[in-house]
This record gives C-alpha cells, sequence and structure tokens, in this order.
C-alpha cells in the first residue's frame, strides 16, 4: 500500500493543522489520512477561526477574540473513545490527538467541530474526516511508554517538542523506524493536579514503537539494584538518562517495555459443557388475548382476614380493659386501715387548702398577729376591719405597723446645737 508522502521516517506522526496531512474539500469540510498504532494530531488553530466571525477583521488588523471549541463525532454527543481534546484557555489553540485501533478501521470518522467567540457569541462549525486505514507495519513490535515528569501534555503535542524527543529516543535506540504511538496525560493515569507553585508540571505518557528490540539503556531499569532503588522511591542508575536530562526529565521507574513479539494469546475456544445451557427452541411469548380474573379471592385475603384479625383483637382488649376490674371496695378491703386513714387525712388537708384559696378575705389565723402591746402589755383585739385588704397585710407585723404603738422617748446626748 503507497502512503503519503508525510508517513517517512522523518515524519513520526500524523500531524495535521491548516499545513500538512491536511486535505480540504469544502470551506467547512477537512479530511485526512491516517494508520492505525500511529498518533494522531490536528491542531485547531484560533488565528484561522477569526475570519469566521463578523464583522470580519480587516488585513493587519489584530484581534484577539477568546474563542472555545466543542468536538463531537457526528451524529453522537462526544468524540471517539481514542480521540482526545485539550485546550487550556481560550486564548490558546485546541489540540485534538489519539491513536486510533485496528477496531475503528473502515468505519465513518467525521468530527464536528464547533467554535464559540465568547465575546460575540458568534459560532462557527467545520467538520473533520478521518480515513483511518490498515497497515502490517502498524503498530510497531517493540514498544515503550516513557514517564516525562517536566512536560504537560500540550506542551509535548508540539511537533518541534515531540521531534526533540523523539531524537534523543532514536539516539539511545538506534532503531530502523521509529514513530509516536500515542500520548496521554498524568490525570488521565490517575494523577494529581500540580501545586501552581514552581512551575510544576502534570506530567505525560509517551509510547513510542520501534522495528528493534530495546537497547541495553533502557534494559538497565529492569536490573535487580535499580529495581530496589525504585522500591525505595530512589531514582535509578541509567547510563543514558544524561541524554533526555538537557530538556526531559524522565521517571525511569515508570517505564514500561512492551513486546509484541513475545506475547501468547490468551484466546480459549469455548468448549461446551455443564456450564452452557441447552438449546430450549424458540421462544414463544404469551398470546395478546389475556383471560378474566377473579378478584374476589385476593381481595378476601388481603383485606378481610387482617379486618376480622383486628376486630378479635379489640374485642378481647375491651374485655380486659372494662370486664376485669376489681373496684374501689375490693382494693379498700385489701389495703391496711392505718393506710386508709393517713390517705383520708391528706385529702381532707388538701380539700382544705383549696377552699382557703378560693377565699382569701377570711380572718388571718391568730398566730400570725401581735396579741399583747410590746410596751403597755395590754391585749390587743385583731384587727380586720371591713375596708382593710387582708391580701396585703404581711404574715409578721412589725412595731411600725401597729396602729397602738407608743412612741418611747429617746435620750438626747448633751452639747451645742447650732442653729
Amino acid at each position: 500500500m503507497q502512503l503519503p508522502r508525510w508517513w517517512e521516517l522523518g515524519d513520526p506522526c500524523a500531524w495535521t493543522g491548516q499545513g500538512r496531512g491536511t486535505r480540504k474539500m469544502s470551506p467547512a469540510t477537512t479530511g485526512t489520512f491516517l494508520l492505525t498504532g500511529v498518533l494522531f494530531v490536528h491542531v485547531l488553530e484560533r488565528e484561522y477561526f477569526k475570519g469566521e466571525f463578523p464583522p470580519y477583521p480587516k488585513p493587519g488588523e489584530i484581534s484577539n477574540d477568546p474563542i472555545t471549541f466543542n468536538t463531537n463525532l457526528m451524529g453522537y454527543p462526544d468524540r471517539p473513545g481514542w480521540l482526545r481534546y485539550i485546550q487550556r484557555t481560550p486564548y490558546s489553540d485546541g489540540v485534538l490527538y489519539g491513536s486510533p485501533t485496528a477496531e475503528n478501521v473502515g468505519k465513518p470518522t467525521v468530527i464536528e467541530i464547533t467554535a464559540y467567540n465568547r465575546r460575540t457569541f458568534e459560532t462557527a462549525r467545520h467538520n473533520l474526516i478521518i480515513n483511518i486505514m490498515s497497515a502490517e507495519d502498524f503498530p510497531l513490535p517493540y514498544q515503550a511508554e516513557f514517564f516525562i515528569k517536566n512536560m504537560n501534555v500540550e506542551e509535548m503535542l508540539a511537533s518541534e517538542v515531540l521531534g526533540d524527543f523523539l531524537g534523543a529516543v532514536k539516539n539511545v535506540w538506534q532503531p530502523e523506524r521509529l514513530n509516536a504511538i500515542n500520548i496521554t496525560s498524568a490525570l488521565d493515569r490517575g494523577g494529581r493536579v500540580p501545586l501552581p507553585i514552581n512551575d510544576m508540571k502534570e506530567g505525560v505518557y509517551v509510547m513510542v514503537g520501534a522495528d528493534v528490540p530495546f537497547s541495553s539503556c533502557l534494559r538497565e531499569v529492569e536490573n535487580p539494584q535499580n529495581q530496589l532503588r525504585c522500591s525505595q522511591e530512589m531514582e535509578p542508575v541509567i547510563t543514558c538518562d544524561k541524554k533526555f536530562r538537557t530538556q526531559f526529565y524522565i521517571d525511569w521507574c515508570k517505564i514500561s517495555l512492551v513486546d509484541k513479539t513475545k506475547q501468547v494469546s490468551t484466546y480459549q475456544e469455548v468448549i461446551r459443557g455443564e456450564g452452557i445451557l441447552p438449546d430450549g427452541g424458540e421462544y414463544k411469548p404469551p398470546s395478546d388475548s389475556l383471560k378474566s380474573r377473579d378478584y374476589y379471592t385476593d381481595f378476601l385475603i388481603t383485606l378481610a382476614v387482617p379486618s376480622a384479625v383486628a376486630l378479635v383483637l379489640f374485642l378481647i382488649l375491651a374485655y380486659i380493659m372494662c370486664c376485669r376490674r376489681e373496684g374501689v371496695e375490693k382494693r379498700n378491703m385489701q389495703t391496711p386501715d392505718i393506710q386508709l386513714v393517713h390517705h383520708s387525712a391528706i385529702q381532707k388537708s388538701t380539700k382544705e387548702l383549696r377552699d382557703m384559696s378560693k377565699n382569701r378575705e377570711i380572718a388571718w389565723p391568730l398566730s400570725t398577729l401581735p396579741v399583747f402591746h410590746p410596751v403597755t402589755g395590754e391585749i390587743i383585739p385583731p384587727l380586720h376591719a371591713d375596708n382593710y385588704e387582708s391580701t396585703n397585710m404581711p404574715l409578721m407585723q412589725t412595731q411600725q405597723n401597729l396602729p397602738h404603738q407608743t412612741q418611747i422617748p429617746q435620750q438626747q446626748t448633751t452639747g451645742k446645737w447650732y442653729p
């Protein structure tokens, strides 16, 4: 099968945009070719979509409207499972990237791209047609996945940065053919969002494929000493790390080496045995005409029987509460006489107190009034005039309150008096 020119070794991924790898089909439609097992990158350039929004800018006029993009498979609310999209801010370009599998070969893939101008609320829609083809040489049998700690996914998707990384891998691996298979953000693998300090990055996983076995440098991470250092959260000693360190900080403990040539198929033919149900023949659904059903029996079971049980319980409770009472006379016969007398005295006292509280104009007890004059010693009759409000009289009258109190002369001290 003859491939386009950009599938040569010098072009390690299907990089599309408004340039190479893209074929214009109509003013609002773009087409591109893609092979399975090869990284696909399509840049949604803001500058290209600015001319779609009225008022159309004049040549040389600078317009910096915020623009966001929404992408989905035509007829569906989301993109295909292998295709991802990222755009950090409304003032940066959007990027579609991913790697299709053999299951996507031959399926019509039309991506609807909707651009939104956040200042004027205008929209523009383009279609991206992706033709996925299959090739025997892709994906390559030897695959290595690197975790780069000092990169974000949109930075790694840049053609210059990805080219520099593949160049460093080529110097270490020395393959005849090398291409990028997939790029995944660390956040998609369960990583945490980094703190906004010291220019920390999210990290990105980059999978590359080659046609030759892994080099000895890449195999160094598998030796026991480096495995022990990784278990202790220490950096392993890798001789070729300096070839990446100038631009890429690789976590060698997270490197993954996959040899497709040694993988054994795990498919097992299903053998019918006891666990397989026998063929029951053709399914026969019930007929449309249903017979009438008598619900009288169901009514008796669900309503009449519980009501009868409740009635019996009510009658038993009424008999216990009303017909089994012993009465006051039997209670008094079983109570000792001294307890009845004590109880009767308490009742009489309580009744007397209640009667007294109803009439507060009764005479005060003599024990609360003075009987003898404090000076002369004469007997003083109780003071209960008809017009005297007894409710305000204190229980114990003081000498100042007595009407017949005689003032005792006080002895004055000798001395001069000054007017």
